[in-house]
């Protein structure tokens, strides 16, 4: 499996915060050239090739000698404001030495959720592919707000691979890959809940759990997602085939439009019955606050089931639970929809 992985047509790369840094908390310049290097020199082969970077909250405070991470949201937005140009400058630094330069894409989760920004940035991509230029996604920090942060660029890889359909993600981090019971896992063909276990809790916004989530969703649309050291792994040697890092093998298959639907963080869930389950996912319940053109996720009695997007807000959902489809024009006054989710905006995940 591993040997497959050099014949990748696109490859994302996510490099975390502590990949970048060196001990003093300043940029590890070495590490990132070299980072670079390796993605320039992939890219030039006709792999298309994306970066994914942390760095910018840790470069800003380096920068304002703030010997600690801010605890405010307004002081880490101040902080990644001074960051994103910091470090874009030491990135284009070191690409002018190969004649390339940084594409810098700020975005947020709702530049993910809307369907016209998300092919938007498609277009963006496409139109850079055959140029001297490495694409370089951040969060938009100075602009983010809690409903639409992405939370952690782990996150961000996920839905970053399915925006150029990546064969191959890599998540660059401080560890040599998933660790359970002291030793590496160098393939994981299906994440287990020893593993959710060991990774940590689940409302977690950084470390190996957030790691397992954008495996999780990777490798259901069909690619293959690798956890590695960035200060000792390379990514030549990740591609080549050597036995480093946990390499989380694809599970599924997405076309372009459900890997969108998939990646997306849902804002709700729709309980079915066993019977709703095997036919037409017949609405039990509803859970969360949502709105039309939501996602949501389908949970059956054995767990998530298919994943969405909602024609009704939530408050419509639970009126018209239950009832036929003659009916709903009736206990909310219209009929946009037959149905909740239409199966074009529904993705299954069993």
């Amino acid at each position: 499996m591993r040997k497959s992985l050099g014949g990748a047509a696109s490859v994302v790369v996510k490099i975390g915060t502590w990949s970048l840094l060196d001990e003093r908390g300043m940029l590890d310049l070495p590490v990132i050239a070299r980072h670079l290097r390796d993605l320039v020199a992939l890219n030039r082969t006709g792999v298309r090739t994306v970066l994914v970077s942390s760095g910018a909250v840790g470069a800003g405070c380096v920068w304002l000698h703030q010997k600690k991470r801010p605890a405010t949201i307004p002081e880490l937005q101040g902080a990644a404001a001074v960051g994103q140009s910091v470090l874009m400058n030491a990135y284009n630094t070191l690409l002018a030495q190969e004649d390339y330069a940084v594409a810098q894409l700020l975005v947020t989760h709702e530049d993910f959720k809307s369907r016209e920004r998300y092919l938007n940035i498609r277009n963006t991509l496409a139109a850079l592919h055959d140029k001297p230029v490495l694409p370089v996604f951040n969060e938009n920090d100075t602009v983010a707000t809690d409903e639409i942060r992405f939370g952690d660029n782990d996150t961000l890889a996920a839905l970053v691979a399915g925006l150029v359909d990546a064969d191959v993600t890599v998540l660059f981090s401080n560890v040599d890959g998933f660790i359970l019971n002291g030793d590496v896992l160098d393939d994981v063909q299906a994440i287990t809940s020893e593993m959710e276990a060991a990774a940590g809790p689940g409302t977690g916004t950084g470390g190996m759990v957030t790691k397992l989530r954008a495996a999780q969703h990777i490798t259901r649309a069909g690619g293959h997602a690798l956890v590695a050291n960035g200060k000792k792994h390379t990514l030549p040697s990740i591609l080549d085939g050597e036995n480093v890092g946990t390499l989380f093998t694809p599970s599924g298959s997405l076309d372009s439009r459900a890997r969108w639907v998939h990646a997306l963080v849902e804002s709700g869930t729709l309980a079915v019955d066993a019977g709703g389950e095997r036919a037409a996912f017949e609405a039990a319940s509803c859970d969360g606050s949502f709105e039309a053109g939501d996602v949501v996720m389908v949970v059956g009695p054995e767990g998530p089931v298919a994943k969405g997007l909602v024609n009704y807000r939530a408050d419509d959902v639970r009126l018209i639970l239950g009832k036929k489809t003659n009916e709903i024009a009736a206990t909310l006054g219209r009929k946009e929809f037959d149905e909740l989710i239409h199966r074009d905006n529904l993705v299954l995940l069993q």
